[in-house]
C-alpha cells in the first residue's frame, strides 16, 4: 500500500462532506480509473459551464434568478476543479521526487 502522505484525494466527498482518499499501489485499478473518469467528467462539465456563464453574463435579459443559479453552478464546479487540482498536484509531487 501507499505511504500515508501518498493517499489520493478522490473527486467526491464522504459523509458530512468530508474528503475521501484512496490507498493503493495500483494506479490502473478500478477505483483509480473511476476517480480519473469522474475527474475528467468534472473538468469537462466545468468547461461547458464556463461557456454557458459567458452567454448568461452577456445576456441583457438575464435576471437576478438566472445569475443566482449561475453563481451556484459555478461555485459547485469550482469546488470540483479545485479538488481535482489539489489531487493532481499531490500526485505529481509524489510521482516526481525531484520536482520542487
Amino acid at each position: 500500500m501507499t505511504a500515508p502522505d501518498e493517499l489520493r484525494l478522490l473527486p467526491w466527498s464522504g459523509p458530512e462532506g468530508k474528503p475521501c482518499y484512496l490507498n493503493t499501489d495500483d494506479n490502473a485499478g478500478y477505483m483509480s480509473r473511476l476517480a480519473d473518469n469522474i475527474e475528467a467528467a468534472q473538468l469537462g462539465m466545468a468547461a461547458e459551464l464556463l461557456e454557458h456563464a459567458s452567454d448568461v453574463v452577456n445576456d441583457q435579459a438575464a435576471g437576478p434568478e438566472d445569475l443566482r443559479r449561475l453563481v451556484k453552478e459555478l461555485t459547485r464546479a469550482l469546488q470540483d476543479v479545485t479538488r481535482v487540482a489539489t489531487s493532481r498536484g499531490h500526485l505529481f509531487a509524489v510521482s516526481d521526487p525531484h520536482r520542487p
